[in-house]
């Protein structure tokens, strides 16, 4: 299955359900007897392992903070993916509402910006207990949408040239074609997208880890919006990742699969086909082709916990940090002792303002200077005039701070 916008490729006809058998997307795991189950647990013994000892080893408080950046990493590979580049530096210039000048950079940074807003809900709780129904799925699609400029919500046939518009948090009502995909008829949707929820809400904690990757592409292959499945299909991913292994939000399968794009479509591809034979499971889809990706999968999802855990091992991370800061005060940028109060935020996760002039060892005078220079970086901030400080990870600093997160903006 292609996924490239547009990702609708032929409007065949008006809405109908044909009735298809709800085998058709069968199976919808990986069998426990299968010959497959046995490595693919194996390796979500060892993603979550992993997972858990990253979270481990930071501060709450850093947590918080790297999961706003992540954010950000992780809306700029989906959208990458989709083939529209908006770099995380101009992502945040959106959450600030300084947008371009120019009218198509403008619609990709509020598009960008709706993403965020989707994933803050979803990391605040919004899907929890609930990732897989059908009501979420169409609040992923209506919230995401509903930011999206008017221009970003039509949808253009490329066969007829026709433009249909998008309706936000609506099932399609339109054949589609994606790929060689024949997508299922539009009234079919719902009764597939029970069937889709039946399969995976009631997995045990272990299966359904496995299963993340079969409901990646399941949700595809029922393509139940006109546009914008993608980018819903690995929200929907990231939240059932999220809430399995409790991230807290400081690692995303996004970046992996945007770097290994050409195979994550080849595989997405690979599980549209039929099963191969007497030795391919027992549903209609191959039970080899869905392993496959499932590993991938998973091996997508370990790669980019390991890369966190080696740009935020704390020591590397702190001296990172602290050079900057030393070389921004070497050009007169930042006071002297800014390093004091970087390196107490990186041990504690927060530190009292009334704390600051004994960590700098000077005046309440000098200790507001040095905040306010850093805060001016925006490298600390704080909930209030009287909140503690709390180290911040802008993405404009993330070349230095965390070489390789994403590209360095051009």
């Amino acid at each position: 299955m292609r996924h490239d916008k547009p990702d609708i490729e032929a409007d065949i006809k008006a809405a109908e359900d044909r009735g298809e058998s709800i085998g058709l997307m069968e199976p919808m795991t990986i069998a426990e007897g299968s010959k497959h189950t046995g490595p693919l647990l194996d390796l979500a013994m060892e993603l979550t392992a992993a997972s858990a000892g990253l979270k481990r080893s930071l501060p709450a408080e850093i947590v918080t903070a790297l999961s706003d950046l992540v954010r950000s990493m992780n809306c700029y590979y989906s959208n990458l993916i989709e083939g529209h580049d908006t770099h995380p530096v101009d992502i945040e210039r959106a959450l600030k509402n300084d947008y371009s000048a120019d009218p198509q950079k403008r619609n990709l940074q509020l598009e960008a910006r709706a993403h965020i807003e989707v994933q803050r809900w979803i990391d605040h709780g919004g899907m929890t207990g609930r990732v897989t129904a059908q009501e979420t799925i169409l609040e992923i699609h209506r919230r995401f949408g509903e930011l999206l400029p008017d221009e970003l919500l039509i949808v253009t046939n490329p066969d007829t040239g026709e433009k249909i518009r998008m309706v936000p948090g609506v099932l399609r009502t339109r054949d589609v074609k994606v790929g060689r995909h024949i997508a299922i008829s539009p009234g079919a949707i719902p009764r597939f997208l029970s069937r889709f929820d039946g399969a995976y809400k009631m997995l045990g904690r272990s299966q359904k880890l496995l299963a993340v990757a079969a409901a990646h592409h399941r949700l595809a292959w029922i393509h139940p919006f006109l546009d914008g499945n993608g980018r819903v299909i690995r929200l929907m991913s990231y939240a059932m990742i999220r809430e399995l292994l409790d991230t807290g939000g400081i690692w995303s399968v996004a970046r992996g699969l945007a770097r290994s794009e050409t195979s994550y479509k080849a595989h997405l591809m690979a599980c549209d086909e039929p099963r191969r034979g007497n030795l391919d499971g027992r549903g209609t889809l191959s039970e080899t082709a869905l392993a496959d990706f499932t590993r991938f999968f998973l091996e997508m999802c370990l790669d980019q916990v390991r890369f966190m855990e080696e740009i935020i091992e704390p020591e590397r991370l702190r001296s990172r940090i602290l050079l900057w800061a030393e070389e921004e005060i070497r050009l007169g940028n930042l006071p002297a002792k800014s390093t004091n109060v970087l390196e107490a935020l990186l041990y504690r996760g927060s530190l009292p303002r009334g704390d600051v002039a004994d960590v700098v060892g000077a005046g309440d005078r000098q200790a507001r200077r040095i905040v306010s220079a850093l805060a001016e970086y925006e490298v600390i901030v704080s909930e209030s005039s009287r909140a503690p400080l709390k180290l911040a990870f802008p993405a404009k600093l993330a070349s230095r701070w965390m070489p390789g997160l994403f590209p360095e903006k051009r």
